[in-house]
Protein backbone atom coordinates (compact mmCIF):
# COMPACT_ATOMS: atom_id res chain seq x y z
CA UNK A 1 0.00 0.00 0.00
CA UNK A 2 1.38 3.40 -1.01
CA UNK A 3 1.79 5.90 1.81
CA UNK A 4 -0.31 9.04 1.48
CA UNK A 5 1.61 12.31 1.41
CA UNK A 6 0.76 15.69 2.94
CA UNK A 7 2.42 19.10 2.58
CA UNK A 8 1.94 21.43 5.56
CA UNK A 9 2.94 25.10 5.65
CA UNK A 10 3.76 27.04 8.82
CA UNK A 11 4.73 23.89 10.71
CA UNK A 12 7.34 25.41 13.04
CA UNK A 13 4.94 25.75 15.97
CA UNK A 14 1.32 25.78 17.09
CA UNK A 15 -1.33 24.31 14.82
CA UNK A 16 1.10 23.49 12.00
CA UNK A 17 3.47 21.61 14.29
CA UNK A 18 0.64 19.68 15.93
CA UNK A 19 -0.83 18.87 12.52
CA UNK A 20 2.46 17.43 11.30
CA UNK A 21 2.61 15.22 14.40
CA UNK A 22 -0.99 14.08 13.89
CA UNK A 23 -0.33 13.03 10.29
CA UNK A 24 2.88 11.27 11.34
CA UNK A 25 0.97 9.31 13.97
CA UNK A 26 -1.51 8.32 11.25
CA UNK A 27 1.44 7.02 9.20
CA UNK A 28 1.31 9.58 6.41
CA UNK A 29 4.46 10.76 4.67
CA UNK A 30 4.71 14.31 6.04
CA UNK A 31 6.46 17.26 4.42
CA UNK A 32 6.62 19.98 7.07
CA UNK A 33 7.67 23.45 5.95
CA UNK A 34 8.43 26.83 7.50
CA UNK A 35 10.25 30.06 6.65
CA UNK A 36 13.21 28.91 8.77
CA UNK A 37 13.88 25.20 8.30
CA UNK A 38 15.97 25.10 11.48
CA UNK A 39 12.72 25.56 13.43
CA UNK A 40 11.60 22.15 12.14
CA UNK A 41 14.40 20.13 13.72
CA UNK A 42 12.11 18.28 16.14
CA UNK A 43 9.74 17.29 13.35
CA UNK A 44 12.62 16.16 11.17
CA UNK A 45 13.93 13.98 13.99
CA UNK A 46 10.41 12.57 14.46
CA UNK A 47 10.29 11.44 10.83
CA UNK A 48 9.05 14.38 8.74
CA UNK A 49 10.73 15.56 5.58
CA UNK A 50 11.35 19.26 6.10
CA UNK A 51 11.88 22.16 3.72
CA UNK A 52 12.26 25.92 3.81
CA UNK A 53 9.13 27.54 2.44
CA UNK A 54 8.20 31.19 2.59
CA UNK A 55 4.70 31.33 1.13
CA UNK A 56 5.31 34.89 -0.14
CA UNK A 57 7.96 33.56 -2.57
CA UNK A 58 6.27 32.16 -5.70
CA UNK A 59 9.28 30.25 -7.03
CA UNK A 60 9.84 28.57 -3.67
CA UNK A 61 6.18 27.49 -3.53
CA UNK A 62 6.48 25.87 -6.96
CA UNK A 63 9.85 24.29 -6.22
CA UNK A 64 8.80 22.64 -2.94
CA UNK A 65 5.71 21.10 -4.54
CA UNK A 66 7.76 19.83 -7.50
CA UNK A 67 10.42 18.42 -5.15
CA UNK A 68 7.76 16.61 -3.12
CA UNK A 69 6.06 15.08 -6.16
CA UNK A 70 9.38 13.99 -7.63
CA UNK A 71 10.38 12.32 -4.37
CA UNK A 72 7.01 10.83 -3.36
CA UNK A 73 5.27 10.39 -6.69
CA UNK A 74 2.06 11.90 -5.30
CA UNK A 75 0.59 14.76 -3.27
CA UNK A 76 -2.58 13.67 -1.50
CA UNK A 77 -3.19 16.66 0.74
CA UNK A 78 -2.12 20.29 0.93
CA UNK A 79 -2.63 22.01 4.29
CA UNK A 80 -2.38 25.78 3.96
CA UNK A 81 -1.72 26.69 7.59
CA UNK A 82 0.88 29.49 7.43
CA UNK A 83 -0.58 32.81 8.49
CA UNK A 84 -0.64 35.57 11.09
CA UNK A 85 -2.96 38.28 12.37
CA UNK A 86 -2.58 41.99 11.64
CA UNK A 87 -4.65 43.79 14.25
CA UNK A 88 -5.50 47.49 14.47
CA UNK A 89 -8.22 49.92 13.44
CA UNK A 90 -8.76 49.90 9.67
CA UNK A 91 -7.77 53.58 9.32
CA UNK A 92 -4.57 53.08 11.29
CA UNK A 93 -3.25 50.06 9.36
CA UNK A 94 -1.26 51.17 6.34
CA UNK A 95 -1.96 49.76 2.88
CA UNK A 96 1.54 48.29 2.91
CA UNK A 97 0.71 46.26 6.02
CA UNK A 98 -2.66 45.30 4.53
CA UNK A 99 -0.86 43.99 1.47
CA UNK A 100 1.57 42.04 3.65
CA UNK A 101 -1.37 40.45 5.46
CA UNK A 102 -2.95 39.35 2.19
CA UNK A 103 0.40 38.20 0.80
CA UNK A 104 0.73 35.63 3.57
CA UNK A 105 -2.89 34.73 4.35
CA UNK A 106 -4.41 34.77 0.85
CA UNK A 107 -1.81 34.96 -1.91
CA UNK A 108 0.37 32.34 -0.19
CA UNK A 109 -2.35 29.66 -0.17
CA UNK A 110 -3.25 30.65 -3.74
CA UNK A 111 0.36 30.13 -4.88
CA UNK A 112 0.48 26.66 -3.35
CA UNK A 113 -2.97 25.71 -4.66
CA UNK A 114 -1.86 26.61 -8.19
CA UNK A 115 1.32 24.56 -7.77
CA UNK A 116 -0.48 21.53 -6.32
CA UNK A 117 -3.60 21.29 -8.48
CA UNK A 118 -2.03 20.07 -11.73
CA UNK A 119 -0.56 17.06 -9.89
CA UNK A 120 -3.79 16.30 -8.03
CA UNK A 121 -5.81 16.68 -11.22
CA UNK A 122 -3.52 14.28 -13.07
CA UNK A 123 -4.18 11.62 -10.43
CA UNK A 124 -7.88 12.47 -10.18
CA UNK A 125 -7.82 12.89 -6.40
CA UNK A 126 -6.52 15.05 -3.57
CA UNK A 127 -7.60 17.31 -0.75
CA UNK A 128 -6.85 20.98 -0.12
CA UNK A 129 -7.38 22.17 3.45
CA UNK A 130 -7.25 25.90 4.13
CA UNK A 131 -6.86 27.08 7.72
CA UNK A 132 -9.27 29.94 8.16
CA UNK A 133 -10.73 31.26 11.43
CA UNK A 134 -13.99 32.15 13.04
CA UNK A 135 -12.83 35.68 12.10
CA UNK A 136 -13.34 34.63 8.51
CA UNK A 137 -17.07 34.52 9.19
CA UNK A 138 -17.54 37.25 11.84
CA UNK A 139 -15.54 40.50 11.96
CA UNK A 140 -15.17 42.82 14.94
CA UNK A 141 -13.50 46.23 15.53
CA UNK A 142 -9.74 46.09 15.45
CA UNK A 143 -9.68 42.87 13.45
CA UNK A 144 -10.81 44.22 10.09
CA UNK A 145 -7.56 43.58 8.21
CA UNK A 146 -7.10 40.05 9.55
CA UNK A 147 -10.78 39.24 9.03
CA UNK A 148 -10.65 40.62 5.49
CA UNK A 149 -7.85 38.18 4.65
CA UNK A 150 -9.78 35.25 6.11
CA UNK A 151 -13.06 36.33 4.45
CA UNK A 152 -11.10 36.35 1.17
CA UNK A 153 -9.69 32.88 1.84
CA UNK A 154 -13.20 31.60 2.54
CA UNK A 155 -14.54 33.05 -0.72
CA UNK A 156 -11.60 31.63 -2.65
CA UNK A 157 -12.18 28.20 -1.12
CA UNK A 158 -15.92 28.18 -1.81
CA UNK A 159 -15.35 28.91 -5.49
CA UNK A 160 -12.46 26.45 -5.72
CA UNK A 161 -14.51 23.65 -4.19
CA UNK A 162 -17.01 23.75 -7.05
CA UNK A 163 -14.31 24.13 -9.68
CA UNK A 164 -12.23 21.10 -8.71
CA UNK A 165 -14.99 18.72 -7.56
CA UNK A 166 -15.40 17.26 -11.09
CA UNK A 167 -11.70 16.36 -11.00
CA UNK A 168 -12.05 14.30 -7.80
CA UNK A 169 -10.46 16.95 -5.58
CA UNK A 170 -11.93 18.09 -2.26
CA UNK A 171 -11.58 21.50 -0.58
CA UNK A 172 -12.27 22.06 3.12
CA UNK A 173 -12.02 25.05 5.44
CA UNK A 174 -11.02 24.60 9.07
CA UNK A 175 -12.26 27.47 11.23
CA UNK A 176 -10.77 27.51 14.73
CA UNK A 177 -11.90 29.85 17.44
CA UNK A 178 -9.30 30.93 20.01
CA UNK A 179 -6.35 28.51 20.16
CA UNK A 180 -3.55 28.50 22.72
CA UNK A 181 -0.60 29.17 20.40
CA UNK A 182 1.95 31.91 19.74
CA UNK A 183 -0.58 33.63 17.48
CA UNK A 184 -1.39 36.30 20.08
CA UNK A 185 2.30 37.11 20.62
CA UNK A 186 2.86 37.52 16.87
CA UNK A 187 -0.31 39.62 16.62
CA UNK A 188 0.97 41.87 19.41
CA UNK A 189 4.26 42.29 17.54
CA UNK A 190 2.42 43.23 14.34
CA UNK A 191 0.21 45.68 16.25
CA UNK A 192 3.13 47.54 17.85
CA UNK A 193 4.28 49.43 14.70
CA UNK A 194 0.73 50.56 13.89
CA UNK A 195 0.47 54.31 14.51
CA UNK A 196 -2.78 54.91 16.36
CA UNK A 197 -4.66 57.99 15.18
CA UNK A 198 -6.14 58.57 18.63
CA UNK A 199 -9.68 58.08 17.35
CA UNK A 200 -9.98 54.43 18.35
CA UNK A 201 -8.63 54.23 21.89
CA UNK A 202 -11.32 51.82 23.02
CA UNK A 203 -10.24 49.36 20.32
CA UNK A 204 -6.66 49.39 21.56
CA UNK A 205 -7.74 49.12 25.19
CA UNK A 206 -9.51 45.95 24.17
CA UNK A 207 -6.26 44.65 22.69
CA UNK A 208 -4.10 45.50 25.73
CA UNK A 209 -4.90 42.11 27.20
CA UNK A 210 -4.87 39.99 24.08
CA UNK A 211 -6.28 37.03 25.99
CA UNK A 212 -9.57 38.94 25.96
CA UNK A 213 -9.44 38.92 22.18
CA UNK A 214 -8.14 35.40 21.72
CA UNK A 215 -10.75 34.17 24.16
CA UNK A 216 -8.78 32.83 27.11
CA UNK A 217 -12.11 31.24 27.98
CA UNK A 218 -13.03 28.15 25.96
CA UNK A 219 -9.74 28.13 24.05
CA UNK A 220 -8.82 25.05 22.06
CA UNK A 221 -5.44 23.36 21.96
CA UNK A 222 -3.40 23.04 18.74
CA UNK A 223 -3.93 19.29 18.93
CA UNK A 224 -7.70 19.82 18.75
CA UNK A 225 -7.35 21.65 15.47
CA UNK A 226 -4.82 19.12 14.16
CA UNK A 227 -7.25 16.28 14.79
CA UNK A 228 -9.91 18.06 12.72
CA UNK A 229 -7.45 18.71 9.88
CA UNK A 230 -6.51 15.02 9.84
CA UNK A 231 -10.19 14.06 9.84
CA UNK A 232 -10.88 16.32 6.86
CA UNK A 233 -7.90 14.86 5.00
CA UNK A 234 -8.82 11.25 5.74
CA UNK A 235 -12.51 11.21 4.87
CA UNK A 236 -13.68 10.52 1.32
CA UNK A 237 -16.28 13.30 1.50
CA UNK A 238 -15.07 16.11 3.79
CA UNK A 239 -17.42 18.83 4.98
CA UNK A 240 -16.97 22.24 3.36
CA UNK A 241 -16.34 23.78 6.80
CA UNK A 242 -15.11 22.54 10.16
CA UNK A 243 -15.52 25.00 13.07
CA UNK A 244 -13.22 24.00 15.94
CA UNK A 245 -13.95 24.59 19.62
CA UNK A 246 -16.92 25.76 21.64
CA UNK A 247 -16.01 29.43 21.26
CA UNK A 248 -15.95 29.08 17.47
CA UNK A 249 -19.34 27.43 17.37
CA UNK A 250 -20.80 30.06 19.72
CA UNK A 251 -19.31 32.97 17.76
CA UNK A 252 -20.56 31.59 14.45
CA UNK A 253 -24.10 31.78 15.78
CA UNK A 254 -23.66 35.55 15.79
CA UNK A 255 -23.78 35.46 11.99
CA UNK A 256 -27.48 34.71 12.21
CA UNK A 257 -28.28 37.72 14.40
CA UNK A 258 -29.44 40.87 12.60
CA UNK A 259 -26.48 43.12 11.84
CA UNK A 260 -27.71 46.02 13.98
CA UNK A 261 -28.18 43.78 17.02
CA UNK A 262 -24.75 42.25 16.55
CA UNK A 263 -23.22 45.72 16.22
CA UNK A 264 -24.86 46.85 19.44
CA UNK A 265 -23.58 43.83 21.35
CA UNK A 266 -20.04 44.38 20.06
CA UNK A 267 -20.27 48.09 20.86
CA UNK A 268 -21.23 47.27 24.44
CA UNK A 269 -18.33 44.84 24.83
CA UNK A 270 -15.83 47.41 23.62
CA UNK A 271 -17.26 50.10 25.88
CA UNK A 272 -16.79 47.79 28.86
CA UNK A 273 -13.18 47.02 27.95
Amino acid sequence: MTTETVLITGASSGIGHATAEAFLDAEWSVWATARDESDLRALREAGCTTAELDVTRPAQCRDVVEELVEAEGRLDCLVNNAGYGQMGAVEDVTTRRLNKQFDVNVYGPHRLIRAALPHMRERGEGTIINLSSVSGRVSTPGMGVYSASKFALEGLSDALRGEVQPHGIDVALVEPGPVETEFSARAADELEPVEASGAYDRVYRFFEDFDAVSGGFASSQPEDVAAVVLEAASTTDPDPRYPVGPAARAMLLARYAPDRIRDRVVDLLYKLA
